[in-house]
Formats: structure tokens, sequence, C-alpha cells
């Protein structure tokens, strides 16, 4: 029996763009994804990975990529494609399934009613909004025996949220590669796009055709809301801008932001916390 055309288009589109990850984008995509997972240990043994696919450009790159590097491992651990609704509206959720679909990820979707239970707060909805997705995933992922979940956040989130911290928070820190839940026992959050440039996911969307969720919120869904609306979007566009006219005058600005974190000389700061507790330098001065 013949495959009906669509049938055709979408294994054309997911040949397509395994493909494109395989060969034309393979140093800016796969490389670096690799590199992350063997650098911080991202990968293990018998790990049973949640996947959290929100629908958006990263996440579902995210998901292609672990997929590629699933079938070359040595290392045997399994993998779970996770999609959590949190309310979308009819239109994304299909766009979301017709995605996976068209690529070949075989996704496992749970409800909730986040953006139901945010819909009311006026102070910082997508900051308690990203809080409770979180717990939601650590639950259901924890439920399906998982380890591990993935998020897709990549090289841009972690340098710019280094400087959002300096600049609107006062303090040093950084978007860590990897992290143990504090709520959920025996699990543990990665984020294996840690060095794959956000431009470089632009590419390889536009070169295959694909269209996602610009935003995995209800704010943002019908492109209602504008940039300035909130809080934390608006510190995020400023911090992006400055860092792309930062980059007009020294073109190595992000990466020695990103390795900042990894020269943090001791004997030149003047204080700093460590699991809570605040140490001076006068301490051992």
């Amino acid at each position: 029996m013949e495959k009906p055309e669509c049938f055709e288009k979408d294994d054309e589109k997911q040949l397509k763009a395994e493909k494109s990850i395989q060969k034309k984008f393979h140093k800016q995509l796969f490389s670096p994804f690799a590199k992350a997972c063997k650098r911080y240990q991202l990968i293990n043994e018998g790990d049973h990975i949640a996947v959290c696919i929100s629908g958006g450009k990263d996440s579902t790159l995210m998901a292609k990529l672990f997929q590629e590097i699933h079938k070359h491992s040595d290392v045997p651990f399994d993998l779970t494609f996770l999609v959590m609704d949190p309310g979308y509206n009819r239109e994304n959720r299909e766009l979301i399934e017709s995605n996976a679909k068209t690529l070949g990820i075989p996704i496992t979707v749970f409800e909730s009613e986040i953006f139901d239970a945010v819909d009311t707060i006026e102070k910082s909805p997508c900051y308690i909004c990203a809080r409770m997705r979180r717990g939601y995933l650590y639950s259901n992922a924890k439920k399906l025996g998982c380890n591990k979940i993935a998020l897709g956040h990549h090289y841009d989130d972690v340098i710019e949220t280094i400087l959002m911290g300096m600049l609107y928070g006062g303090q040093i820190q950084t978007m860590m590669p990897k992290l143990h839940s504090t709520n959920f026992e025996g699990m543990e959050l990665i984020r294996p796009l840690y060095y794959v440039r956000e431009s470089d996911i632009c590419k390889w969307r536009d070169y295959n055709e694909l269209r996602f969720l610009q935003c995995a919120c209800r704010f943002t869904e019908n492109c209602s809301m504008r940039p300035d609306e909130d809080e934390t979007s608006s510190k995020r566009l400023e911090t992006k801008k400055l860092i792309a006219d930062l980059k007009q005058s020294n073109p190595f600005v992000e990466s020695n932001i990103f390795k900042s974190m990894e020269n943090v000389c001791l004997n030149t700061v003047i204080a700093y916390k460590k699991d809570g507790v605040r140490h001076s330098f006068l301490d051992e001065y």
C-alpha cells in the first residue's frame, strides 16, 4: 500500500532535518552538543532522560540532537520526549504535535493548568510560570522513571544570564550546565545546548523551513504582548542588545563573558556565597 502524499512529505522533511544535522550543521550544532555532554558529563550509563520540548526551536532541535547521539553512543541510556501542555490554544498544541510528527519525534504529552493559575498574577507572571513548569516537568519525568530532565537553554541564554545578574541583580552567577534538583530527590537538570549558538539554531530552522512556537506562554502566544510588558523579557532584550553593541568594538566579548565564569579568582573577590553562607575576604586576611 502506498503512503499518502502528506506522509511522504513528512518523511522528506525529517530526512532533510536529520541530514542537515549530520552534515551541513554538524560543526555548528552536533559537535558543540556532544562537547557539552562529554565535558560536563551530562549523559551517564543507565540514564533515562526526559527531553523537555516546549514547542520552540531550541528544545525541538535538542530532541533531534539527542536522537542523533543516541544512535552512536557507546553508553546505554534511554530517552523520553516529554511535552507539557500548560493550557495552549488549539493552534499552538497542533503546531507542536505536527512538528513532532514531521520530524519523527515520538512525544509523550501531559496536561497541566499552569496558564490558568498564573493568569491573574500581575507581578512577574513569566518567572512564576517558568518555576511551575519546571516543577511539573520534574514530577512527571520522575513518574515515567526518568532521572534527568533536559532543557533547551543555549550559549546565548548563558551569557545573557551572567550579565543580567550583574547589571540588574547585583550578583555574579551563571546558568549551570547541570543541577541537582532540590525538591525531587534523585533528579537532575541538564542543559546540553550549553555551547550551541542561537544564531546557528535559527539557521538550521530556516534551512529546513520549519515554524515553531515563539514562546510557551499564553501572554505571548498570540503575539499580543509587547516586549516591554514583562520586566524579565525587557531586561533580557536590553542585555541581548548590549552584547550586540559591545561586539561591534570587541568581537570576543561573548566568549569573554562566557569564560569569565570559569576564571573566577577568589583572591580578588570581596565576598562570595556558598550554600547560602556569606564568606568575606577578611575571614582569611
